[in-house]
């Protein structure tokens, strides 16, 4: 299974031999150098670390500068921990070779934040009717009980933040690589605004299903 690090560029679209206009979202990834590496006699299990992203070195911590020297890398912004990969070491790199076309990868990354939201907005309530003397119209309606259990029941769809969470989107098929530019086409959205940073992994079992 292969993991890498990169950045969400923007969507566009492809066409396929028959015609068919494909969206397809396309990404930089890497490459990432490996700049550690765990074992199981000293941590207790397998990972490597891999890094991604320019970052002046002066907002860095001086431990974080510290491990990028030993290993002979410049500071990177994006340290993550990822499984094993074959034939990687610490002073290596994984760069967009690892992924084939056809291949399904699972990408994550931060939703866009959307600030404080009604459950209009947030859970597509359907609201009061728009008539005269309603005054329901954006409001969630009863949200509890009286005599038992006398509290508002945990998971309740309520006003709140909106966007700005970790979402995975699974199977997404890749469409094209290119390897000069370090740019992966994958077939859908992907969470996130543009230049957000995403994972993108291999999809366990080839990606059964999905797009």
């Amino acid at each position: 299974m292969s993991s890498i690090i990169g950045r969400k560029i923007g969507m566009t679209q492809l066409y396929s031999e028959d015609g068919r206009a494909v969206p397809v979202t396309v990404l930089e990834a890497g490459p990432c150098p490996v700049v550690g590496k765990r074992t199981t006699a000293q941590h207790g299990y397998e990972a490597l670390q891999i890094a991604w992203g320019e970052i002046r070195e002066k907002v860095m911590s001086k431990p974080r500068i510290g491990q990028f020297k030993k290993v002979g890398q410049p500071v990177k912004r994006r340290v993550r921990e990822v499984p094993v990969m074959d034939g990687l070491e610490v002073g290596g790199a994984v760069t967009v070779e690892r992924f084939t076309i056809g291949a399904k990868v699972d990408v994550t990354g931060i939703s866009k934040g959307r600030g404080f939201a009604g459950v209009v907005r947030r859970h597509h309530f359907s609201g009061g009717d728009n008539a005269h003397g309603c005054k329901t119209k954006k409001q969630p309606g009863s949200i509890g009980a009286s005599a038992y259990p006398s509290r508002v029941i945990k998971g309740k769809k309520l006003p709140g933040q909106m966007g700005n969470k970790q979402i995975t989107v699974k199977n997404l098929k890749v469409i094209g690589i290119d390897l000069a530019e370090n740019l992966i086409w994958v077939k859908g959205a992907v969470p996130g605004h543009t230049n957000a940073w995403v994972m993108i992994k291999s999809a366990p079992n080839g990606g059964k299903g999905g797009q």
